[in-house]
């Protein structure tokens, strides 16, 4: 597999301590139907695990079953898009699948140093850039292994961490 082709899910199967994930966007995928179903009213319902399960989270449940600790934090501006409000609701069965997730308000980021992309970091040696268009379409990925990135993601994303409220804590 090509270092830009290396797709996170397969990188989550070979992940054995820890998986971390950095979003710094305020909107992704537009066109997402379930974006668009979101916003025309569509609400996934916590009680009805078999319409939300998704094999994404098949991924992170074996991973955290067996041991990896998967944390992401989103830092986001407020007040919250639209894309933001929809993936605060979307949510929930990342974290019923085992993810910890923290939200940072832009505003509190300001005296961060941060990368200028959003990225996976993979036991603390592997990073996945992610690219996007200016209108958040994904334009892939690419992996780095150089430790100056591998450090500048690692102390990044724990100071977004440290300063970032907890999922059922946050509110939009």
């Amino acid at each position: 597999m090509s270092l830009s082709a290396a797709k996170i899910d397969d990188l989550l199967r070979k992940t054995q301590r820890s998986a971390v994930h950095l979003e710094m966007r305020d909107g992704y995928m537009q066109d997402d139907p379930a974006f668009i179903a979101w916003k025309a009213g569509h609400r996934l319902d916590p009680s009805d695990r078999d319409s939300w399960w998704r094999p994404w989270l098949d991924v992170i449940a074996e991973a955290t079953g067996r041991g990896v600790a998967i944390r992401r934090a989103r830092i986001v501006s407020e007040p919250v898009s639209d894309y933001i409000r929809y993936e605060y609701d979307v949510t929930f069965p990342n974290v019923a699948a085992g993810e910890e997730v923290r939200w940072l308000p832009r505003r509190n980021a300001s005296d961060l140093a941060l990368p200028g992309n959003d990225f996976w970091l993979f036991d603390g040696r592997l990073v996945r850039w992610g690219h996007f268009s200016g209108d958040g379409d994904s334009l892939g990925g690419e992996l780095s292994e150089d430790p100056a990135a591998v450090q500048l993601c690692a102390e990044a994303f724990e100071a977004v961490w440290a300063g970032a409220t907890p999922h059922e804590k946050y509110n939009v």
